[in-house]
């Protein structure tokens, strides 16, 4: 994943109103190796949030999955602790 990636799923979740995309999992460590992209977002709810993933998929071409940040869990507060601020 190179940072052309990275700016254009910032720019998509951006226009679906994201105020946070933390990027976890594999791709932090070895981008290069990484098969699938991990995301967790806030700001998007509901239907919208399967939204953004299907156009982030599409636009970045490859899978993805996407978590929503909120409400705040466990296991959100350690995609915070550990994963890579992209918004």
């Amino acid at each position: 994943m190179c940072s052309a990636d990275l700016a254009r799923a910032v720019t998509l979740a951006r226009a679906y109103g994201a105020t946070r995309l933390i990027l976890f999992g594999s791709a932090v460590d070895s981008p290069s190796e990484a098969r699938d992209l991990d995301l967790a977002c806030d700001g998007v709810e509901g239907w919208r949030l399967f939204e953004l993933g299907a156009a982030l998929e599409d636009e970045l071409r490859r899978p993805l999955d996407l978590v929503p940040l909120s409400p705040p869990t466990r296991f959100t507060r350690l995609v915070e602790a550990r994963g890579r601020v992209l918004l």
